[in-house]
This record gives structure tokens, sequence and C-alpha cells, in this order.
């Protein structure tokens, strides 16, 4: 009874499988038209400016990882996943330190293994063929990675300390 009364005050049809229209026109956008696909300028992407995927018959492209730049900003994205692992690593095995848990020495041990392959891929990455990667590297991961270093440090000396 309380249905078919609100039905009849929004004077909306009685059967539920009927096309609604929208109530009113802030609740839904209006359809815009469709217009077939112009050409704009690199800025804005419409589907004929995109390009297709490569196929098997496609030439090779040049890729980032070509350019020394882009060669650096792949090393460094590599160590960056690395030290991110790294640090949850380590937040994880301090605080369990902190509490004196029975999980803080496995925790420091993953701790000191996530730190092990950071400084594995940051050596490899330092002592490359390529000296302007290496000085890149350096500059914008080498702090992070001693930082990281010396709160490993820091973490075994508390343990060491509590034992």
């Amino acid at each position: 009874m309380q249905r078919a009364l609100l039905l009849r005050s929004l004077r909306l049809p009685a059967k539920p499988t009927a096309i609604l229209k929208p109530l009113n026109a802030l609740t839904t956008p209006p359809l815009l038209p469709i217009h077939p696909p112009t050409t704009r300028s690199a800025s804005h992407a419409t589907p004929q400016s995109i390009p297709s995927p490569p196929t098997a018959s496609d030439p090779p492209s040049i890729t980032y990882s070509q350019h020394p730049q882009g060669s650096a900003n792949d090393k460094i994205e590599e160590i960056t996943e690395l030290y991110a692992t790294a640090q949850d690593e380590f937040e994880i095995a301090m605080e369990e330190t902190e509490k004196m848990s029975v999980y803080a020495e496995e925790d420091r041990k993953a701790a000191r293994e996530e730190l092990g392959k950071v400084q594995e891929a940051y050596r490899k990455a330092v002592e490359g063929e390529d000296g302007g990667v290496a000085e890149e590297v350096r500059r914008r991961v080498g702090q992070r990675i001693r930082e990281l270093e010396q709160g490993v440090a820091g973490m075994e000396e508390m343990a060491m300390n509590q034992d």
C-alpha cells in the first residue's frame, strides 16, 4: 500500500522493470551527443591519436632504458622497491625489539636480509660501467641506504644491550 502511494506521488510506473528516467537534471548528467573522433594536440589524446600496441613485425623502438638517464631511473626504481621492503622489515623488527618480543630475533634477521638485498643492488649500480648512472644512483638513493644501514646497526646494538 505504501509503495503504491509512493509510486503515485512520484508518478512513476507501477512495474519495477520499466526504464526509469532521472527524477531531475541535477542527479544525473545529461547525455552528450556522440561525435566522430577528431585529432587534437598530443596533450589531448583521443582514440585516433593513441598509438596501437607494437606487433612482432614492428621494428624495435628506442626505450628509456637505452638512454643513460633511463638506465639510472630503472636502477633507482629497483633499489627504491627493495629499500621500501627493507624499511618495512626494519620498522617491524625495531618494534619487536623494543617490546623484547619472542619474534624480535627473526624479525631482525629478516631486516638484515632485506638490507643485504638493497646493498647488493646499490653496489652493482654504483660499480657499474657507466659513471653517469653510478653518480646519479649515489646522489639519489645513497643517503637513504646509509640511514637504513645506521638504523639496522642501532637496532642490533639495542638488542645486544637488552640481553
